[in-house]
């Protein structure tokens, strides 16, 4: 008997119906069936469960359930019987009593003897399922960190998705935003080639935030006529609300005379400009996000044939910004096609969708391209009802105008508010970060690990979600060149409108109760208000401080007992970390970024000695210091990333006993490290490492030779390490090993002979090793490996493998662009 064929008959139903009878109108039987009744109503969920399920059972289940529905079955037909048994026949009436004493004892047994066990049975094989799916989501997570997959699995179907988004908007100019992007795409031509004013050399483009200022201002950097016209010395600089200026007015000197600005002057050399620049030489400089004035002309340089082109939020005066284009909003049709290319993929409301409701949802964003993108994109494949409440919602904001950014940040918060809570904080999270600052993936994820106890696969399929819904874009850095690179060539760059978004729904509340605590913008000091509350504890998750140099008088006495991110972003040479440190007993990450000209050195050291909980460390431009010999070990660490840091500019780090104070660190990043000559040689006792990457460090000349002490490594990076040139024999002892990535490395000659011990190699990136002439014999040996990046003149070397695994070697497409240097 079939289980199905057990419960059709609706047997246990019909048996409780009759357990319920007896039960008001047996005295003798009342007990039993009471009991019984229990057992019948546990067992109805279950019966409809395994109904609903469609699994056949194993035999060995399915005959004791067969054998139990006999048991339901005989107790039908003794219910039936207990009913049709008169009151007068007292001993016909024990009979039965004793009969549904048994058969309630029967049942009993069956509810704690095999039905437990089927529970463990299934709890066993549940759990086995969930095992072997995390085991197929880690693997789908290493295999976009190593980035094997061609299609770069969801990240890399996220981050094309956006290139793809990009050039179709490029293609479309005209069609999408067609008469605001080209009416203003012709009237700004049409001032920067004016010819006879040369007085008239600097021009704008204003409007609000979120109209397409921006996209304009590439737009025009991308014209053919404009090309031509300055010679193809056309130079975008985005300034932001937190400019370090004398870095930029370095940098816009080189980039116009090929030249670095020798001191630190407040001018800069006017006299020398008239010799040493051709006056014949045009050239157009694009100055995006421009907030303030006293910048502005700080920044303006008088070279003959040089023009400016300033985009901004505000209208400079004549006196500045001598001729300046306000964008137009789009138009009804425009903002419909762009609206509806987001919601649903095409540009024309579909025919099964009710025009009206559309219209009115395309109205409320008032012809502002970005709220149009993003609340579109929040709204695609959602029911009617949803779209009306959006419009209902929307329809409740004021009327927009320059002066009403709050008006606009109301309307896109309408995209926000559908979010999950998941969504919504990792989504506010981003509100931590500098304005027009490209966020590094790792960075963001391992924030995301720490605030919201997720898994790693987890935060990236939040980082997707939010991708596809417009609310920030993914950005492949340019060196990485093809589809094959892996996730630490990607970050992560948000629209400053909703950043503006983020800060803005982040300031709710009262300063002392907020989950983040955010400096919008970089300042002299900490804020007032945060002075002002001093004195209560800041019960901040989040806090993300903007300065300059900062000494010990220069920090408060906070209480911050429930922080576990802390982001430090300065500008100075010298930096004194905040003794407050010492009060975030639950500090998990600490991010230390410094954007001056040079490494910073730190103060205050000994606070890590408190730190017994923090998990991971980010130190970008920091001269790297030598932790005090007290300090105690920072049990919990598990990551350290240092980029563009000093390593050895006060201290030798040789000595550094890293195993005792970093027990179980797994990951270890180093890139574009200054006098990094050689690795401390304790890193090889570092049996918990994972993760080894050295990247763009022209000083590491060699690596220690005990490397294969490192059983646990799976990936090892040593990308752009141009004075590497060969790797330890010892390499090929790491059977966990994943991947290998010696690309850039231009005087490595060949892989350790040994390499045919790294079973578990997966992907090989070796381009720009123009001096690898031959591979050894022991490749072959490498079962596991899907992927190898080569250029071309390398890739015969690999012919005789790729006989029996078609596809193994990939050429990258090459990329020149030196745009990653302005980063």
């Amino acid at each position: 008997m079939a289980v199905t064929d057990l419960f059709a008959g609706e047997i246990a139903t019909e048996l409780l119906k009759q357990l319920i009878t007896i039960s008001r109108k047996s005295a003798s039987c009342r007990s039993s069936a009471e009991q019984l009744i229990v057992y019948i109503q546990e067992l109805l969920p279950i019966i409809q469960e395994i109904k609903l399920a469609g699994n056949e059972l194993p035999q060995h289940r399915q005959r004791q359930l067969d054998n139990f529905s006999e048991t339901l079955s005989g107790g039908l037909e003794l219910a039936t019987k207990v009913l049709n048994s008169p009151r007068w026949n007292v001993y016909r009436n024990i009979r039965l009593s004793r009969k549904m004493e048994k058969l309630e004892k029967t049942v009993s047994r069956f509810m704690k003897g095999p039905v437990q066990a089927h529970v463990l049975a299934d709890v066993h094989h549940l759990r086995v399922r969930m095992e072997e799916r995390c085991d197929r989501l880690e693997w789908r997570l290493g295999a976009m960190k190593i980035g094997v997959d061609a299609d770069g699995g969801p990240l890399g179907a996220a981050v094309k998705r956006v290139e793809e988004e990009e050039k179709w908007c490029e293609d479309n100019l005209v069609n999408l935003g067609g008469t605001a992007l080209e009416l203003g795409k012709m009237k700004v031509k049409e001032m920067l080639l004016r010819e006879g004013e040369k007085e008239f050399n600097v021009f704008g483009i204003h409007g609000i935030g979120g109209s397409g200022k921006t996209t304009l201002a590439k737009e025009i950097c991308k014209d053919d006529q404009i090309k031509s016209y300055f010679n193809n010395k056309v130079f975008f600089l985005t300034v932001s609300q937190s400019p370090n200026v004398e870095q930029l007015r370095s940098k816009i000197w080189k980039t116009l005379s090929g030249n670095p600005i020798v001191g630190h002057g407040d001018r800069f050399p006017q006299v020398k400009l008239t010799y040493e620049v051709d006056s014949s030489a045009r050239a157009l400089l694009v100055l995006d996000d421009v907030w303030s004035q006293s910048v502005l002309e700080q920044l303006m340089i008088k070279i003959p044939g040089c023009k400016i082109l300033v985009v901004s939020r505000q209208k400079f005066p004549p006196s500045v910004v001598h001729c300046s284009y306000e964008l137009d909003l789009l138009t009804e049709n425009e903002a419909v096609s762009l609206f509806c290319h987001f919601a649903f993929g095409q540009t024309s409301i579909p025919l099964d969708a009710d025009d009206q409701l559309v219209k009115e949802v395309v109205d409320e964003c008032k012809g502002l391209p970005l709220a149009l993108k993003v609340i579109g994109s929040s709204l695609k494949g959602q029911r009617e009802m949803y779209w009306t409440s959006a419009k209902n919602r929307l329809s409740r904001g004021q009327p927009f105008c320059e002066s009403h950014e709050v008006q606009l940040l109301e309307r896109m918060k309408l995209s926000i508010d559908y979010l999950s809570e998941r969504e919504r904080e990792c989504f506010l999270d981003l509100g931590a970060f500098p304005e027009d600052k490209k966020i590094p993936l790792d960075i963001l994820i391992n924030m995301w690990v720490e605030l919201h106890d997720i898994h790693e696969e987890e935060a990236f399929a939040v980082l997707v979600d939010l991708s596809e819904k417009n609310l920030l874009t993914l950005v492949k850095d340019a060196r990485a060149g093809d589809k094959y690179s892996s996730y630490y060539e990607i970050s992560v760059y948000q629209h400053d409108v909703l950043r503006d978004l983020a800060i803005h729904l982040s300031n709710v509340g009262g300063i002392n109760q907020r989950k983040r605590l955010l400096m919008p913008k970089r300042e002299t000091g900490l804020p007032k208000e945060w002075e002002r509350n001093v004195d209560e504890a800041f019960n901040a998750r989040v806090i993300s401080i903007h300065t300059g140099e900062m000494g010990e008088m220069d920090w408060l006495q906070m209480d911050c007992p429930k922080t576990e991110v802390l982001i430090l972003n300065f500008s100075s040479d010298e930096y004194f970390l905040p003794p407050f440190l010492e009060n975030m007993p639950k500090l998990r990450a600490l991010i230390l970024i410094n954007y001056s000209t040079s490494t910073a050195v730190l103060h205050n050291t000994s606070v890590f000695s408190n730190l017994t909980n923090l998990r991971s460390i980010w130190f970008e431009k920091i001269s790297v210091p030598l932790l005090p010999a007290t300090t105690i070990p920072l049990k919990n660490l598990q990551k350290v990333s240092l980029l563009l840091c000093d390593i050895s500019k006060n201290a030798n780090h040789s000595f550094v006993d890293l195993p005792r104070l970093f027990p179980r660190l797994s990951e270890l990043t180093m890139d574009h490290c200054i006098n990094l000559t050689e690795l401390p040689s304790s890193i090889c006792q570092m049996r918990t490492l994972k993760n080894l990457s050295i990247t763009n460090c022209d000083s590491l000349k060699e690596l220690p030779s005990d490397l294969a002490n490192l059983s646990f490594l799976q990936i090892l990076r040593l990308s752009a390490c141009p004075n590497l040139k060969k790797l330890p024999e010892g390499v090929g002892s790491l059977v966990l090993l994943k991947y290998l990535d010696i690309s850039e490395c231009v005087n490595m000659g060949c892989l350790p002979e040994r390499i045919g011990g790294c079973a578990s190699l997966e992907k090989i990136d070796m381009r720009g090793c123009p001096h690898m002439r031959h591979l050894p014999v022991s490749v072959g040996a490498l079962a596991a490996l899907r992927r190898v990046v080569c250029d071309e003149e390398v890739s015969w070397l690999w012919k005789d493998v790729e006989k029996g695994r078609p596809g193994l070697c990939q050429v990258p497409r090459e990329c020149f662009t030196l745009d990653w240097l302005s980063e």
